[in-house]
């Protein structure tokens, strides 16, 4: 998992910008900057 997220942080949240739109496979559409603050979260918990 901490490959994954560190991945995640580097590639696609510390280059894109905070309105980029995702289309998850599952869920709901979002853009970088609504789930940002989620990060630290994720990482605490593990996924």
């Amino acid at each position: 998992f901490a490959s994954l997220i560190n991945d995640v942080e580097d590639r696609l949240f510390a280059v894109l910008p905070d309105d980029t739109w995702f289309y998850p496979g599952h869920g709901d559409d979002s853009t970088l900057g609504k789930e940002r603050p989620s990060l630290a979260e994720w990482r605490a918990r593990g996924w």
